[in-house]
């Protein structure tokens, strides 16, 4: 299983805004994705709900994980976004 641990770069955590800019950004990977806090459970990151339900604050590790093909790359660009803090999928990694 590929797993990246990754600082949310957003201030505010992962709430509204950035989390459904996270959300979209899962989805369009294409790619089975979890996300966990360091200690907790993972949930399906492609899921508003489960994703606002972690309650991931600014400056918190949190996990990205997959196991399917293309999960690299597709973590890789997801760990990206949640650190930086940016408001799209970035193009290259």
């Amino acid at each position: 299983m590929a797993e990246r641990r990754v600082n949310v770069g957003w201030a505010e955590g992962l709430h509204a805004r950035p989390a459904s800019i996270f959300v979209r950004a899962a989805t369009a990977t294409g790619v089975p994705v979890t996300i966990a806090k360091a200690d907790g459970s993972p949930v399906n990151a492609a899921s508003m709900l489960a994703v606002l339900g972690l309650g991931a604050q600014g400056g918190e590790e949190i996990v990205l994980a997959s196991d399917a093909e293309g999960a690299d790359v597709a973590l890789d660009r997801l760990a990206k976004l949640v650190a930086e803090g940016l408001e799209e999928l970035p193009e290259t990694v």
